[in-house]
């Protein structure tokens, strides 16, 4: 074990939560994170001051190096002194690039300040907006530094007028997604500026930073930043401004210590009885209160096991103590409590409210868990990520032999990236790996062959969901014994609802009553709202408005199932459906319980669902990108070509001096030949990122086509069952009069 000669200074200062910082850098990718990261370790004496800008040192896995970008969260602790005191902040370094968004919300969770890293070429991003939003949302207060300043001397050769009135652009577009994103109470004293010194400007990779003050103090302009390049004396430039001393001040003075920060952020994230003993001891960051521990990352080390990280909220960890895996159901024990540095976990006798330790021992944990010494604690609200994976590849081991090791390896991925979602297709036993992007899915096949297993996969495959348009009429069921009948609508739940309900914030574990409330509040009737039984993930809701049903709670969680089986896979495609309210309007029942088992309710159950289904004009959703593509000037038309010819859509063209971004929306299925299009299209000149944005309906004239090809895929008839393969011999559909 490597250890620093810091850790017991850090230790001594972990107890005093007034000298405690929690942040994230969080940015656009290659807007210099990383870099900027090696020059604070730097600083600290955890990284030789010699390699600093170029060592990636939080890059410690092979593929990130190889990349050059940062895939897994980082965390260490460091050591700064600002007017004589001595403070510690846990960094986290978090990914830039889209397909790892995942990984950032979790980092979210467990930091008050989010220091923005913005490059002064390229400004404001769609990453940037993303990141930032998402920081908004969680109530983590930013704080920005506008990187690259010395590619604005040595590239772009502005004058000094000319990169203030940039800089003051960028301030501006920064402080509009504070505008936008930020809730009311935050918005105004969020917002950054040079003279509040919660900006600050440099060059990560020359490793010279200043704020405004700094700058004022010193007599320093940007003249003179000017002349130092151009007189080749950035070493001086670097003594004199040092950019961890600009950062970590900034850091100090803006960011909230864990006591003051808890104080606005537990409500936000937690919903639990703030009046309790448990929501008092983490109101107020309370070490000597119960252990309240907010699992926000697992990884999986060969040797220790499981490795549980995130925010203590309240309470002290130590080895040995009992706590409670609330979302398991479990009980267990730590074993060994540490910090992160770097790459390293340093171990240590304890750690108290307010910091990020790593702990080792507890066996059920999984990300989004919730550690505590309290058997009835309420959990914390799930994660809500702002992407879901949209892309699918099926693995198979190149040697048979492989096999156990493929499926324990795929386990360990799941565990470490919930945004990574493998499943086995029991028709086929083929193992498919739903991601983020095919980045995401290429980095976890290149992690798979770390461990020495040679892999097969197929080319990408769009996930689709199915949904409804319009309203069925009233479908029959009848089980295959004849003894029991159902009848069933289906229709169309509306989009808020359903995206309330694919983002976590309606969902089964709430109390009925609040689900009810929020619904209403959304236009379902109240009855409907009432009578809710089931809430599935991908955004859609079962009802019972039936009256007076003998046995009917008798069977109750055997038509649930039904409505689950059914939202896994729908009659177009045996794709998941999204956005569909199933209401249940009579049933009858056979008094003999043998008459009414599992093998007759839910095929009777679920045959209706898919009738109605296909009696309530079904459709196909397919996953739209957000696209930003940055071009010079004279392209623009031919990336504009590029998006239409793709089924994409422009949505704004922003004009800067030396280039323009243009920004769209793309569907999924048209961007695996993307990166060749536009290379071929622009010479190479167009940089282009792309996120997840949302769920649009296929166009009506490529509907039934899709539908074939993913029919065909999966072995199945190309065309699709009719409405009259599901009606019971002897009923009939009722429509309305």
């Amino acid at each position: 074990m490597v250890r620093y000669k810091q850790t017991h200074e850090i230790l001594k200062l972990i107890s005093d939560r007034t000298r405690v910082r929690n942040i994230g850098i969080i940015a656009h990718v290659d807007h210099g994170k990383t870099t900027l990261s090696d020059s604070l370790l730097a600083a600290s004496g955890l990284l030789s001051p010699t390699v600093a800008g170029e060592a990636r040192a939080l890059d410690y896995l092979e593929e990130e190096q190889l990349r050059g970008i940062t895939i897994k969260t980082a965390n260490i602790s460091l050591l700064h002194e600002k007017d004589g005191k001595s403070y510690v902040i846990n960094l986290i370094d978090t990914p830039g690039h889209v397909d790892f968004t995942g990984k950032v919300t979790r980092a979210l969770r467990a930091i008050d300040g989010a220091l923005v890293v913005v490059d002064a070429v390229e400004e404001v991003m769609v990453q940037t907006e993303t990141v930032t939003r998402q920081a908004l949302a969680e109530r983590v207060k930013p704080i920005l530094f506008i990187n690259k300043i010395d590619r604005l001397i040595t590239e772009l050769k502005l004058s000094p007028p000319e990169i203030q009135k940039k800089l003051a652009r960028i301030i501006q577009r920064f402080n509009h997604l504070i505008e936008i994103f930020g809730e009311e109470q935050y918005k105004k004293q969020w917002k950054v500026s040079p003279e509040k010194n919660n900006v600050a400007f440099g060059s990560a990779k020359d490793r010279w930073g200043f704020t405004l003050k700094q700058a004022l103090e010193k007599g320093f302009t940007f003249n003179d930043v000017l002349k130092f390049y151009e007189e080749g004396r950035v070493d001086e430039l670097r003594k004199l401004f040092p950019v961890h001393e600009a950062v970590l001040d900034m850091v100090i003075d803006h960011v909230p210590n864990p006591i003051e920060a808890q104080k606005y952020r537990i409500p936000k994230i937690w919903r639990g009885n703030l009046d309790s003993e448990i929501g008092q001891a983490m109101l107020n960051c309370d070490p000597n209160g119960p252990v309240a521990f907010m699992v926000t990352n697992v990884i999986v080390d060969e040797k220790a096991g499981l490795v549980a990280t995130g925010r203590l909220l309240s309470g002290t960890l130590t080895p040995g103590l009992e706590v409670y895996l609330i979302n398991n159901g479990t009980k267990d024990r730590v074993l060994q409590v540490g910090m992160y540095m770097g790459p390293y976990r340093e171990v240590v006798d304890h750690m108290v409210a307010g910091n990020i330790p790593a702990v080792l021992g507890l066996e059920g944990v999984r990300a989004g868990e919730t550690v505590t010494t309290l058997p009835s604690m309420v959990p914390f609200e799930a994660i809500k990520y702002i992407s879901e994976p949209v892309v699918t590849i099926a693995v198979e081991p190149k040697n048979t032999r492989d096999l156990p090791k493929l499926i324990n390896a795929l386990r360990k991925l799941a565990i470490e990236d919930p945004n990574l979602h493998v499943k086995i297709n029991e028709e086929t036993g083929e193992y498919l790996m739903s991601g983020m992007g095919t980045l995401h899915l290429e980095i976890s096949i290149h992690t798979l062959q770390d461990m020495g297993i040679e892999v097969v996969t197929s080319p990408p495959i769009v996930v689709y969901r199915e949904t409804v348009t319009g309203r069925s009429p009233i479908f029959p069921g009848k089980s295959p014994n004849k003894h029991n009948r159902i009848k069933i609508i289906v229709e169309k739940l509306p989009e808020e609802i359903v995206n309330l309900i694919a983002s976590g914030e309606i969902k089964e574990t709430m109390s009925r009553k609040e689900i009810a409330r929020i619904l209403v509040e959304r236009g379902l009737s109240h009855e409907e709202a009432k009578n809710v039984w089931a809430i599935e993930e991908h955004g859609n809701i079962l009802i019972d408005l039936s009256r007076g049903v003998q046995y009917m709670q008798e069977s109750k969680q055997m038509i649930i199932g039904a409505f689950y089986d059914f939202c896994k896979e729908g009659a177009l495609a045996r794709e998941p459906v999204r956005g569909v309210k199933a209401i249940i309007v009579d049933a009858e029942f056979h008094e003999d319980p043998a008459h009414r088992t599992l093998a007759q309710i839910l095929p009777m159950t679920h045959r209706a669902l898919l009738g109605a289904q296909l009696a309530a004009q079904p459709a196909l959703y397919e996953p739209i990108m957000r696209i930003q593509i940055q071009v010079p000037s004279e392209l623009i038309g031919a990336v504009t070509s590029v998006l239409v010819s793709k089924r994409g859509s422009v949505s704004s063209i922003d004009q800067r001096e030396y280039y323009a971004v243009v920004d769209g929306y793309i569907p999924v299925s048209e961007t695996f030949d993307l990166a060749q299009v536009l290379r071929g299209a622009t010479g190479g000149r167009a940089f282009w990122q792309s996120q997840f944005s949302h769920w649009a309906l296929v166009p009506k004239s490529l509907q039934n086509k899709i539908i074939k090809e993913i029919r065909k895929r999966k072995g199945l008839p190309e065309e699709p069952p009719k409405i009259e393969d599901f009606i019971p011999v002897g009923e009939e559909i009722e429509y309305a009069k």
